[in-house]
């Protein structure tokens, strides 16, 4: 059976319920004489409220199953007593695992080992720390395979016989299903996989930032950093990218003249909030997002009292790329200085700042290095002025180094620098340009299309269906996508981002289950609604 016949999920339609309640008669009524017949062939389970069960979903058929509640008192503590009493060790959060079953004509171990890699992913995720089983002694190999440890004595009657197992990280990831359960891949704007180059050059033994050693390797990572953009100057901040965007809006609270913010976008609006907190007197050119600026409606909205522009270059919300040349062009044409957030861009495309007056980044994203540091920068001398923290001069007068730094980050972003140059530019495009005609193919509608950042693809998900549950889904399957964001949310949309390493196979294998899920979660969900369930 092809891994792309079927994928794993939480169950959530009246119809999968009702596949349940059938697997469930057949499994344990028929199979295991653990309940009585009935002429209906249905079993709902007395939890089944509480229950919380993961489906392997063939075309619209549910093969396998497993079910997962944490409400007290489990089915187990009414065989053995608490469970925790027969155990050596503190239990923290519980859950119970109960009914896994697959049909038979699929009992090939893939669909019990899909079932068990989804548990795993789930439990995690949602906190647990040890699942509890009422194993059937008939397939205690199988529990073994899968991690599940026993313990207590067996329940149940001499037809039906139960050994009551555990199931924590640490066993599942010493079993055979743990050692061969791949690493979740991340699709992520940020946090990225890191190498580990990098990860080796974080444990480096810290160094004072006072130290001459520490000056030199700050100099070295500068340099690189201002020759990747052709920046004259740039400066290193311990913190994230809205702190270097705060550094932008106090420089240009000490402009005359107003100035232009381009919103298109989540990250666009943030700007106009930094600037808002900072009393900037400023007009906005707000746009849908996902739509591009033109020429016109940029220089339409600019007086002769306008001094400066700022704008989001790669706005990761939406996927698209605004026009930096033209930007360019247009602050030039009208002698105005331009800044930018670069934060998205930074090490995923070739960026020129020549021309910009203040542009920001960060050591994460596309740089790929440790989350914790960001830039700030630009061409022009620049004075001390306040607040002192935010203040880009003071940087400037004390060589990047006025209050304390981290030299394991320094260690970590110069490792990361190392290995940026154009084939990395190529290989975001690669993979942007593959996902985009593979998406394309099966007919799914991709935002800011015309104008998009190789960085990211933004997907609208169909009404019907929940951007969070397809998310979910992949989740739990080991790849990672952007979506939890609440600005996603609230627009449906889900978010590919391009700026890892990946093989073409786990691209193929991941946008084929991103179209199998979507598929049939709006087939499902449309048939519920003709047949009014």
């Amino acid at each position: 059976m092809s891994k792309h016949e079927f994928f794993f999920k939480i169950a959530t339609t009246a119809d999968e319920f009702e596949q349940i309640h059938r697997l469930n008669y057949q499994t344990f009524s028929e199979e295991i004489p653990q309940h009585e017949k009935n002429e209906e062939q249905k079993l709902v389970d007395p939890f089944h409220a509480e229950n919380t069960y993961i489906i392997c979903i063939k075309e619209n058929e549910v093969i396998g199953m497993t079910a997962i509640r944490d409400n007290r008192p489990f089915s187990l503590d009414r065989k053995i007593g608490p469970v925790e009493q027969s155990l050596s060790f503190p239990v923290h959060s519980p859950c119970e695992v109960r009914l896994l079953s697959v049909k038979k004509e699929y009992r090939n171990g893939q669909v019990f080992l899909g079932l068990a890699q989804f548990l795993i992913k789930y439990c995690l995720k949602k906190g647990y720390d040890i699942a509890f089983i009422s194993g059937t002694v008939r397939q205690l190999k199988l529990y073994g395979q899968l991690g599940f440890q026993p313990f207590a004595h067996l329940t149940g009657t001499n037809e039906a016989l139960f050994q009551p197992m555990y199931l924590t990280k640490k066993t599942f990831d010493e079993s055979i299903a743990g050692r061969i359960l791949p690493k979740t891949i991340p699709f992520l704007p940020g946090p990225v996989q890191i190498s580990d180059k990098v990860i080796n050059a974080l444990r480096m033994i810290p160094i004072s930032h006072r130290s001459d050693q520490y000056k030199e390797k700050i100099a070295k990572v500068k340099d690189v950093l201002a020759k990747l953009v052709n920046s004259k100057y740039v400066h290193i901040f311990l913190g994230s990218g809205t702190l270097a965007n705060d550094v932008v809006a106090g420089q240009l609270s000490l402009e005359t003249g107003r100035g232009l913010i381009l919103a298109n976008g989540e990250f666009g609006s943030r700007l106009v909030e930094q600037a808002n907190r900072f009393g900037l007197q400023f007009d906005v050119l707000q746009k849908d997002w996902g739509q591009a600026f033109s020429r016109d409606e940029i220089v339409s909205k600019i007086s002769n009292t306008t001094g400066w522009i700022w704008a989001v270059h790669s706005e990761t919300s939406s996927g698209i790329l605004n026009n930096l040349e033209l930007l360019k062009e247009i602050a030039s044409n009208h002698q105005l200085k331009l800044c930018l957030d670069c934060i998205s861009s930074l090490g995923a495309i070739e960026v020129d700042l020549d021309g910009v007056f203040l542009a920001t980044g960060v050591s994460g994203k596309a740089i790929r290095a440790l989350t914790g540091l960001s830039f700030v920068f630009h061409h022009h001398e620049v004075q001390p002025s306040s607040p002192k923290y935010l203040d880009l001069g003071t940087y400037m007068a004390k060589d990047s180094i006025p209050y304390s730094h981290s030299s394991n980050l320094l260690e970590a972003l110069l490792a990361a620098l190392e290995d940026i140059n154009r084939e990395t530019f190529e290989k975001v495009v690669e993979t942007h340009t593959y996902l985009k005609d593979q998406l394309k193919k099966f007919g799914h509608t991709i935002i800011s299309e015309e104008n998009s950042s190789p960085m990211i693809l933004t997907i609208e998900i169909p009404g019907v269906i929940s951007s969070a549950v397809i998310g979910n889904i992949l989740y739990n399957h080991g790849y990672q996508l952007h979506y939890e964001s609440d600005y996603l949310q609230r627009r449906n949309w889900i978010q590919i981002a391009c700026i890892d390493h990946y093989d073409k196979a786990d691209l193929e294998r991941m946008t084929n289950l991103l179209n199998r899920v979507i598929t049939y979660e709006q087939t499902t969900i449309q048939q519920a609604l003709v047949n009014g369930k």
